[in-house]
């Protein structure tokens, strides 16, 4: 084995990432806040670290099946840790299954502390970071990544945070989601030529170039419209529309992706990138909206 710096490792299980399953964690803590529930903040902070922990799981799991089954490769966009010999297979096998302990670990203590309702919505994590690698190369990844990153932490964050399972969450689950999956299908319309050579099938490959970049345009431009009839109706204070803010980030993303169609995968070569950084904002701009609006 070789030794390795804390960078390295930090580099392994990409915490650029982390956002996609962080903010719905908060911007849900936010949002109930906003509603007047007497919210336990350790609990948040506790399931906020142990989503963060199954995400870097499912990162690594995600990249060692990825690299075994030659999706990355010396000539692939994907993540490097393996194909440049930074790390070893087994090492990133390790780094996965002691992730995974780590977090189921949390997670049951989490549940201990809160209720059994938990456990249900924890075995749904688990098994969308376990079977993420065989369902993604089987176009099932765009809806694995909705139940992962929106629905199930959304729901989870309502029990442990304010004491219920809380359909109103829901309402945070979808514009988050199409977000984050938007990181995921960029990424996926990028890769489509060497996703085929290696034998797997995504949502990218099956709609096909213009069609992804309709799809892709749709999950960045929608929450927005999301976010604004929310606020007429009432769901959402009036001052999410603060959100609107990152909307030509938004656009200047969906726009990458459209002249990528006529110009070339090398244009969207960072729109995954780009795409984690506007949920980020879009994100924590809600977290905001919801906070001030609790105290106006």
């Amino acid at each position: 084995m070789k030794k390795h710096t804390f960078g390295e490792w930090m580099i392994a299980v990409r915490p650029w990432s982390f956002p996609a399953s962080a903010m719905p964690v908060i911007v849900t803590t936010a949002f109930l806040f906003w509603r007047g529930y007497e919210i336990s903040w350790g609990f948040a902070v506790w399931a906020l670290v142990n989503i963060i922990i199954f995400h870097a799981a499912g990162n690594t799991w995600s990249d060692y099946f990825d690299f075994k089954k030659k999706v990355d490769a010396d000539d692939t966009f994907g993540a490097k840790t393996l194909t440049t010999g930074m790390f070893e297979p087994k090492e990133i096998k390790n780094l996965a299954l002691v992730l995974t302990a780590v977090a189921t670990a949390g997670g049951l203590a989490l549940m201990a502390l809160t209720g059994l309702p938990l456990l249900w919505i924890g075995i749904g994590g688990v098994l969308c970071t376990l079977l993420y690698p065989y369902l993604k190369f089987n176009a099932l990844g765009d809806l694995v990544i909705l139940l992962a990153y929106a629905f199930l932490p959304t729901l989870g964050t309502s029990f442990v945070v304010a004491g219920g399972v809380l359909p109103s969450v829901l309402i945070i689950a979808l514009p988050l989601g199409l977000i984050t999956d938007g990181i995921l299908h960029s990424n996926n319309t990028r890769d489509m030529a060497t996703d085929a050579r290696a034998g797997i099938k995504t949502m990218a490959m099956g709609l096909g170039t213009k069609s992804s970049a309709v799809l892709y345009g749709f999950e960045m431009l929608f929450p927005f419209v999301w976010v604004g009839i929310c606020s007429i109706a009432g769901f959402m204070p009036i001052a999410t529309v603060i959100v609107f803010m990152t909307l030509p980030v938004a656009i200047a993303c969906a726009q990458t992706m459209k002249n990528s169609v006529e110009g070339g995968v090398h244009m969207i070569a960072d729109l995954d990138v780009r795409t984690a950084n506007l949920q980020l904002m879009f994100s924590f701009l809600l977290t905001v909206a919801f906070v001030v609006a609790r105290f106006l």
